[in-house]
């Protein structure tokens, strides 16, 4: 609890006006790979608390679409629409593409992580599990040339799931960003270019 509250990015969080300080993980990721342009279309899976949407609406300026989706519920986030529901689910997915009217994404992003258990193996099955319906949904609705930006955790299944990932995009990158923990086996992999 204290290393939360004292952290800088917590704080800047507060100051600024983000939800979370996974904030500062994205935005550092768009300065440096420029994965925002005005006038996208955008998912932002598993979305609550909203710190991801924020950015992107942010980037973007006043053109162009934010669609976040969450099992949990969300406060309101202007100029944001947002479905509670499950994006694997027939139902879930179906309201996502009803609300974008069924347009291929230029970006889809996934901050999802699950509740940890404590027990590593069984959490680093769930993470890789979320991380793979992500990427299943990014190759369903992304345009040609669009990118994916996924969080993963380092351990089993990583280096298998980079090599999926390479096979469908041009390029692949991993950050680390300075807002997360050096203690953390949080990574993101940046695909960018999806092949057609």
């Amino acid at each position: 609890m204290h290393e939360h509250v004292t952290d800088p990015f917590v704080k800047a969080a507060k100051r600024e006006g983000y939800r979370s300080r996974a904030a500062y993980k994205l935005m550092e990721i768009d300065k440096r790979d420029g994965l925002f342009k005005s006038g996208m279309l955008i998912v932002d899976l598993g979305c609550a608390p909203g710190g991801w949407s924020q950015v992107a609406r942010e980037r973007m300026g006043s053109k162009g679409r934010v669609i976040g989706i969450d099992l949990l519920p969300m406060e309101p986030i202007a100029a944001v629409d947002f479905i509670q529901g499950d994006f694997s689910s027939d139902v879930g997915l179906g309201e996502l593409i009803a609300l974008s009217g069924g347009a291929q994404v230029d970006v889809v992003l996934s901050d999802m992580a699950p509740n940890i258990s404590g027990i590593t193996i069984s959490d680093q099955a769930r993470a890789m599990g979320l991380a793979e319906l992500a990427l299943e949904f990014a190759m369903e609705h992304l345009k040609p040339s669009g990118a994916f930006l996924v969080k993963l955790f380092q351990g089993e299944g990583f280096d298998a799931f980079i090599v999926t990932a390479r096979r469908h995009f041009q390029k692949v990158v991993v950050r680390k960003p300075e807002a997360s923990r050096d203690r953390s086996s949080e990574v993101y992999l940046l695909g960018i270019g999806k092949k057609a």
